[in-house]
């Protein structure tokens, strides 16, 4: 599985990034986890793309960059020291794309849309 966490430049996604690596790890996934600065989301080759929450006006426009599920962040996301919170959201983001039809969902944390 691979994992991208985006953010405006890359620098505040890497901690989120280290966090879920770690989380993932310890849960005995087998997880790759990266972070990138939104204009990496289209190059990317990922299973799932984890959007910052201070993009969250530009979410269309990222969703639109990827063929890959994604979710927005919430706003406490950095305070997830552990990554238990980022991972959950991963994994629902994830079980939501198996559950839907098989066109490309998109979900965001609160949901899918």
């Amino acid at each position: 599985m691979k994992i991208l966490v985006v953010c405006g430049a890359g620098a505040s996604s890497t901690f989120v990034a280290q966090r879920l690596r770690r989380a993932a790890m310890q849960a005995g996934l087998d997880w790759q986890v990266s972070a990138g600065a939104e204009s990496s989301v289209s190059a990317a080759l990922a299973d799932l793309v984890l959007i910052g929450p201070h993009l969250a006006d530009r979410v269309d426009v990222i969703r639109s960059a990827t063929t890959a599920q994604s979710a927005l962040l919430p706003d406490d996301v950095f305070s997830d020291r552990e990554g238990t919170q980022t991972l959950s959201i991963a994994k629902a983001a994830l079980s939501a794309a198996t559950s839907d039809s098989p066109s490309p969902a998109k979900s965001t944390a609160k949901g899918r849309s």
